[in-house]
């Protein structure tokens, strides 16, 4: 659609679909009204899930990541970076940075609109608009927060485990722990039926799994890589000094 700081922002052409659907059941409520207020809501919502993205992006380009894109799919949102830092603390900040953001949304809206009795069963105006931003974007937030790797929460938990153990084995530990989370989560969207959650769940759980074994082919090829730099590095014979030139 368009580029901020260089970043593609980019569609899922699925969001459409999700668009159409959200219009129809506004039309079928409320008439032109309620078309016009359900569009409004979904794509506020998703410029909140845009918000939330940056807030990852811009703190990896500080640390000097390339961010190629952000993609909006009617599941959330996602952002590819070409490589992730191995600094604890590094990625620690990157992935607060977007819950950060809906805390602060919230924090923001909070300050221009009230709770009246029955508001969640109203959306004819902005001020109930704002009222469920407020309220989604703690959700967003929250729900990000989940230790369920890859999700923020997991990666905040590999951020500690990697300040005490090698990163590909805090990466296990914060996989096998998301699929625990993940496979109790499915479980219970199953029962209350909820299975828009049942989906995300699922697309965590084999997202998590697919960065664990990337993370460990990629330990895996840098330490061939450093043993074949052994076997071929050319030092000078025993007993003999150094030449150095230059």
């Amino acid at each position: 659609m368009f580029r901020i700081r260089g970043i593609q922002i980019s569609l899922n052409w699925l969001f459409f679909l999700l668009l159409a659907w959200v219009c129809r059941d506004g039309w079928h409520d409320a008439g032109a009204q309620g078309l016009y207020w359900s569009a409004a809501t979904l794509v506020a919502f998703f410029a909140c899930i845009l918000l939330h993205e940056l807030g990852h992006s811009l703190v990896a380009m500080g640390f000097g990541v390339r961010v190629r894109r952000i993609v909006l799919t009617p599941l959330g949102g996602m952002a590819q970076f070409d490589s992730i830092p191995r600094k604890p603390s590094q990625e620690l900040l990157i992935t607060i940075a977007g819950p950060a953001v809906n805390f602060a949304i919230a924090a923001l809206l909070w300050i221009f609109v009230d709770f009246p009795d029955g508001w969640e069963n109203s959306l004819a105006s902005f001020a109930d608009l704002g009222r469920l931003l407020l309220v989604w974007n703690i959700r967003i937030a929250l729900f990000n927060l989940i230790p369920a790797f890859p999700m923020d929460g997991g990666r905040i938990l590999r951020a500690l485990l990697a300040t005490t153990m090698p990163y590909v084995r805090a990466t296990f530990w914060a996989a096998t722990l998301g699929k625990v989370v993940t496979v109790l989560g499915v479980a219970l969207a199953l029962y209350f039926n909820y299975y828009i959650v049942v989906l995300i769940g699922i697309f965590i759980f084999y997202a998590g799994d697919a960065e664990y074994r990337a993370v460990r082919m990629m330990e895996l090829q840098e330490a061939q890589w450093r043993e074949m730099a052994a076997r071929h590095y050319a030092g000078p014979p025993p007993g003999e000094p150094p030449v150095l030139s230059g």
